[in-house]
């Protein structure tokens, strides 16, 4: 890559995910401040600050795959770190030593990913993968977190499990939904090849408001090197290819 368009993408990198974070943190604060709350607030809150929540996480994703901000380890690190902890104080080591192993193994027993042979439902399914990742330290620091908001920041219980808890594992599902299960589920014809993903046929505009392109996943696995943002280029280029 020329130095130039180095520095292009870092500064993309690097703006994409420091607005996702701004964004974030303005919409929820917006929201848990209201006193008066309307159905015309109450909605589209909730759905706009489950989409910010997924973009937090695609945000540390990218951060695992050092696409923040490349060459630079530590700070990808850094905002990945950062990412994790307001989306719901996950150990970000921990996330990248889990999904490093989805890359290597994915779709397998190795995978911890995947579902174990017995739970392949949405349902069942969905709840191991969340029992993987979820610890009873989290669970402590976000009773704590919430207790704090209500009892010094005086958040209502309403504005905190509406725009706080319910987004959060909103967006699990959809993260869960659109990069997980679709792309790795098993069906009646085998998988593609080693990557053991397919992508959905979306268009650039749903993609992005379903998942970030994250349903764009047999590119994610081919081309890991490659942001989020990114993704649609690559996806149109291979279609390309294979039509010719």
């Amino acid at each position: 890559m020329k130095i130039k368009d180095k520095l292009k993408d870092n500064i993309s990198g690097l703006a994409i995910a420091l607005s996702v974070i701004v964004l974030w943190f303005t919409n929820l604060f917006f929201l848990l401040t209201q006193d008066q709350l309307k159905i015309y607030i109450i909605i589209p809150g909730i759905l706009l600050q489950t989409f910010l929540y997924t973009g937090l996480f695609i945000t540390a994703h990218d951060a695992m795959h050092g696409r923040v901000f490349t060459g630079n380890r530590k700070f990808n690190n850094l905002i990945g770190t950062l990412a994790v902890k307001l989306y719901a104080f996950f150990s970000y080591q921990r996330l990248l030593s889990k999904h490093w192993k989805h890359h290597k193994h994915p779709a397998s027993p190795k995978d911890p990913d995947f579902h174990n042979g017995q739970y392949r439902g949405f349902n069942r399914w969905y709840l191991r993968f969340m029992s993987n990742y979820l610890t009873w330290w989290q669970i402590l620091a976000m009773a704590i977190a919430f207790n704090i908001l209500r009892y010094i920041f005086h958040i209502s219980v309403e504005n905190l499990i509406l725009f706080w808890i319910i987004p959060s594992l909103a967006s699990t599902i959809q993260l869960f939904y659109f990069g997980t299960y679709l792309p790795h589920r098993p069906l009646e014809e085998d998988y593609p090849d080693e990557h053991r993903a397919r992508s959905n046929d979306f268009s650039v505009f749903w993609s992005f408001l379903t998942c970030y392109h994250f349903g764009y996943h047999w590119e994610h696995h081919e081309y890991p090197h490659i942001a989020w943002w990114q993704l649609p280029k690559v996806r149109k280029a291979h279609l390309a290819i294979n039509k010719t």
